[in-house]
C-alpha cells in the first residue's frame, strides 16, 4: 500500500477534515488542486468537496464503509441533496442520524465487515447505523472512552490504534472487525490519538505532514505493510 504525508490549510490533523471510503473521499473546499490529485490517486477514490454544517470537519462528523454513510442531523438540507447525488453514483446508502451524538467520526469505527461504536448510542441509532452500514455493529468503549472511531483506524485486512489500548482490547479488536493485525502507532510526532492525522482506506494510506518515518513503518506494519 502507499503511503503519503499531507497537510490541510497547514494543519497535520488531516483525519478531522477528511472522510474516506474505498470509493469516495470527501474533503473541504479550497485544497490545492495537487493535493486533491494526491488523495484521489492513493486511496484510489472520487473526491468531491463537502462540508457538514458550514464546518470543514468532515472526518469528525462523518462515518461510513463501502455501504453506507451516516451524516449528523445538524447538515444543512443543500449539503444533504448534494451528498445524495454524489454518494448514489456509488450505490451509497445515505442515513441523517437524529442522534445527541454528532461527533460520528470519533464515535464510531467501521470497516465493511462489522463496527464498534460508542455505548451511548440508543437501541434504535445502534439498529439504524447497521442497517445503513450493513454490518453488525457492537457498543464498545477503548481505555474507558466512548470514542472508538478516535482511537483506531482499520481496513478490511488490519489497522492501527492508541499505544495505551491493552492487549486484551486489541484481541477483542480483531475478533469483532474480523481482521488479521492490530498495531499500537502515534502519528504527528507523537499524537495518541491516530484518527486525527491518519486516513486509510484498502488501497492506500495517508497521514498527517508531521507524522516522522518511525511511526510510519509502525502504521504501514498495522496495515500489513511489512515489519518494523
Amino acid at each position: 500500500m502507499e503511503i503519503v504525508k499531507l497537510s490541510v490549510y497547514g494543519n497535520s490533523n488531516i483525519g478531522v477534515y477528511i472522510f474516506a471510503n474505498n470509493k469516495i473521499a470527501l474533503v473541504p473546499p479550497g485544497l490545492p488542486r495537487d493535493d486533491l490529485n494526491t488523495i484521489s490517486e492513493v486511496l484510489g477514490v472520487e473526491v468531491i468537496e463537502f462540508r457538514v454544517s458550514g464546518s470543514p470537519l468532515n472526518g469528525v462528523f462523518i462515518a461510513g464503509n463501502d455501504n453506507g454513510i451516516l451524516v449528523p442531523y445538524i447538515i444543512l438540507d443543500s449539503e444533504f441533496e448534494l451528498l445524495k447525488k454524489e454518494v448514489s453514483k456509488h450505490g451509497l446508502e445515505l442515513t441523517i442520524l437524529k442522534s445527541n451524538i454528532t461527533a460520528f467520526g470519533n464515535a464510531i469505527l467501521v470497516n465493511n465487515k462489522a463496527g464498534i461504536v460508542s455505548p451511548d448510542f440508543t437501541d434504535t441509532e445502534l439498529r439504524e447505523v447497521s442497517e445503513t452500514l450493513g454490518v453488525e455493529v457492537f457498543r464498545k468503549s477503548l481505555m474507558n472512552l466512548p470514542i472508538p472511531g478516535s482511537l483506531s483506524v482499520v481496513n478490511d485486512s488490519g489497522g492501527v490504534v492508541h499505544p495505551d489500548i491493552t492487549d486484551g482490547e486489541i484481541e477483542e479488536l480483531k475478533k469483532l472487525l474480523k481482521v488479521v493485525i492490530v498495531e499500537r502507532a502515534t502519528v504527528n510526532a507523537g499524537v495518541p490519538f491516530i484518527k486525527s492525522g491518519l486516513i486509510a482506506n484498502n488501497k492506500g494510506i495517508i497521514v498527517g505532514g508531521v507524522t516522522t518515518g518511525p511511526e510510519i513503518l509502525r502504521i504501514r506494519r498495522g496495515f500489513g505493510g511489512g515489519n518494523v
